[in-house]
C-alpha cells in the first residue's frame, strides 16, 4: 500500500546522526581466513551509490525495530537476525567487510521514505513487496523470507480462525500492510473489527500485552518471536493465519540506480544457490577446487561475474565464507538454531518442495 504519511524531518536526521556516531555495527560469525578486501580493479563503480557507499566506508541499512530472528540488537549493540545479515552480506560484497554497516531503525510509516530520500542505501527490512509499492519509487529485489499474516490472542479467549473475532479489537502498526488486511477480513467475513493504530511495533506489542487490544496481527514469524521472548507464559497465546495469504518479504533499493539494484538482487540471491549446489560455510574452501563450471563462476575461480557487477570476483565465496549458505542463515537466525524454532516451510529450496529458487550465476 501507499504511505499516506510524511516522513518525519525532524526525527530521521537525529536517527541517522545516532546511527552514525554511536557506531552501532553487526557482528557477523567470524571466518577461518579474511575476506579478500575490495580490489583496485573495482574500487570505482558505474553506480553512483556504491560509489558513495565506498567514499563513506560503510553500508546504512533500515532495521526494524528490534524484531527477535530479523533484525534486533542483541545485549551489547550488535545487530543480529535474517535481514541483518542481508545487509551484512551486501556489505562484504561492496566492501569486503561485514562490519562496515549501520543500522537505522525505522518504524513501517518511515521505512519506504527513510530509502526513497536517501537516508538509508538499502532496506532489508521484513517490507512485503506490493504493487503500489513498486510503483512508488522502490525496487524490490528477491525475497528473502516467505511468510503469512497471522494474529496473535490470549488463549483464554478460545478463539482460533480470524470468522470467530467478530467486533474484536486489533492492534496495528501503521504503514504495514496489516491495515489493509484487517479492514479486508472486517468486510469480506461482517466482523466489524475496530483498529487500533501505533506509529511502531512496541507501541502496539505493549498496548496489546496491557490488554488495550484482543488481538495483534503482524507476521506470523514476528508473533511468535514476540509470543517466545516478550511473554512470561507462552502458552497463554494463540497464534493462526490471519487471511490465509502468504507474502513476499524483500530487500530493496530506490528507483534511479539499475547497477546497484543488480548487485543487491544476486547479492540476496547467493546464499540461496549456495545452499542448491551445497556449498556450506564449511566446505566452501573445498569447493573452490571444483571442476562443475557452474560452481566455479560463482565462487569466482573463473572470473566474470564479479566484472559484471563491478565488484571483487570472489564477492560470492567472500559471503558464504562469512556468513554460510541460505539454509545455515535460516537456521542460525530463525530455525531449529534459534529461540523461535521455525520450520522452514515456504522457505525450503524449490527442489524440497519450497518457494526458494536459486538463479543463474552465468
Amino acid at each position: 500500500m501507499r504511505l499516506r504519511h510524511k516522513f518525519s524531518t525532524v526525527f530521521m536526521p537525529a536517527v541517522m546522526a545516532w546511527a552514525v556516531t554511536a557506531g552501532v555495527q553487526a557482528q557477523a560469525p567470524q571466518p577461518d581466513t579474511p575476506a579478500s578486501p575490495v580490489s583496485p580493479a573495482v574500487a570505482s563503480s558505474d553506480s553512483p551509490t556504491v560509489n558513495q557507499i565506498r567514499s563513506r566506508g560503510y553500508l546504512i541499512c533500515g532495521s526494524g525495530h528490534g524484531t527477535t530472528g530479523f533484525s534486533a540488537p542483541d545485549k551489547n549493540g550488535h545487530w543480529k537476525g535474517l535481514d541483518a545479515d542481508t545487509c551484512r552480506a551486501i556489505a562484504i560484497a561492496v566492501l569486503g567487510d561485514p562490519d562496515k554497516t549501520r543500522f537505522v531503525p525505522l518504524t513501517g510509516q518511515q521505512r519506504l521514505t527513510a530509502l526513497q530520500t536517501g537516508q538509508i542505501d538499502v532496506l532489508p527490512r521484513t517490507t512485503s513487496w506490493t504493487l503500489r509499492r513498486d510503483a512508488n519509487g522502490i525496487n524490490f529485489t528477491y525475497p528473502n523470507y516467505y511468510e503469512y499474516d497471522a494474529f496473535m490472542v490470549r488463549k483464554e479467549l478460545g478463539i482460533t480462525r480470524t470468522q470467530d473475532m467478530t467486533g474484536a479489537t486489533i492492534c496495528v502498526q501503521t504503514g504495514s500492510t496489516n491495515e489493509v488486511t484487517v479492514a479486508d477480513l472486517s468486510r469480506k467475513f461482517n466482523l466489524g473489527l475496530k483498529t487500533v493504530l501505533f506509529d511502531n511495533t512496541a507501541a502496539s506489542r505493549q498496548a496489546f500485552f496491557s490488554g488495550r487490544c484482543d488481538g495483534l496481527i503482524t507476521d506470523a514469524s514476528a508473533l511468535a518471536a514476540v509470543r517466545a521472548t516478550q511473554t512470561q507464559n507462552p502458552a497463554d497465546y494463540v497464534i493462526f493465519p490471519a487471511s490465509g495469504n502468504s507474502e513476499a518479504l524483500t530487500p530493496a533499493v530506490r528507483h534511479g540506480d539499475d547497477r546497484w539494484f543488480d548487485i543487491v538482487k544476486f547479492v540476496v540471491q547467493a546464499p540461496i544457490a549456495a545452499e542448491y549446489m551445497g556449498i556450506t560455510q564449511a566446505n566452501v574452501d573445498q569447493m573452490l577446487k571444483s571442476t562443475d563450471p557452474r560452481i566455479a563462476r560463482f565462487l569466482g575461480t573463473e572470473p566474470g561475474n564479479g566484472k559484471a557487477l563491478g565488484l571483487d570476483e570472489r564477492w560470492a565465496y567472500n559471503i558464504v565464507k562469512q556468513l554460510g549458505n541460505y539454509g545455515e542463515m535460516f537456521e542460525r537466525n530463525v530455525g531449529q538454531g534459534s529461540p523461535l524454532k521455525l520450520e522452514r516451510g515456504l522457505n525450503r529450496l524449490y527442489s524440497d518442495g519450497g518457494l526458494m529458487y536459486p538463479y543463474v550465476f552465468n
